[in-house]
């Protein structure tokens, strides 16, 4: 039997995962949790085998639990499900040390084979999502213009970005100017929003 935790903050849809994922003979869903900071936990004391992330979860992303999951339980495997296929977060996730990238409407069939791939050691990712990955290549940005254009997203001023980041106002200009040319954004706001369409930040 392969040991599987399932991560997603919507009880809904972790409830529908398990569900599927239960008809299956061989495999067998030890665990579920409603945030990314619970992850590493429940995976240790359930002897997870596979844990299934969603990307965007209260307390740590999904990438940045695939990340953790690599650190301190590097027999675990991860793989990421979500609902959004950005080309960015695929190479991202993979850069984080997950073993796959699904979209949520993956038929239940091929969630479960990706589940048995990953578990042998493959990778696994939806086709088309690796297509358009290769095609738009790696994020024009550092990590410090991901970071800034990530805190900009919500349209705070520049004042206040500068405060979280910890950084003067007049270096958050300069990385967000430097971010908005590389996007080819008019506005801040624009170039934010395009970084998280591609899934950069």
């Amino acid at each position: 039997m392969i040991r599987i935790l399932l991560a997603d903050d919507q009880a809904l849809v972790r409830g529908a995962l398990a569900a599927l994922l239960d008809l299956e003979t061989d495999l067998d869903v030890v665990a579920q949790v409603g945030r990314g900071d619970e992850v590493v936990a429940a995976a240790r004391s359930s002897r997870a085998e596979v844990c299934l992330l969603d990307i965007e979860m209260p307390g740590s992303t999904g990438l940045e639990v695939a990340e953790q999951l690599r650190a301190e339980l590097p027999a675990v495997r991860s793989l990421i499900v979500t609902t959004f296929g950005r080309p960015g977060y695929v190479r991202r996730a993979l850069d984080a040390g997950a073993a796959g990238f699904l979209i949520k409407d993956t038929p239940a069939r091929e969630l479960a084979d990706a589940v048995r791939r990953v578990h042998a050691g493959l990778r696994v990712v939806d086709p088309n999502l690796a297509a358009e990955a290769m095609m738009s290549g790696p994020s024009p940005l550092t990590t410090r213009e991901s970071e800034i254009l990530l805190l900009a997203l919500d349209g705070s001023p520049v004042a206040v970005i500068a405060a979280r980041a910890q950084l003067s106002v007049g270096t958050v200009r300069n990385h967000l100017s430097a971010a908005i040319g590389k996007t080819g954004a008019s506005t801040r706001a624009e170039a934010a929003q395009l970084a998280h369409s591609n899934g950069w930040i």
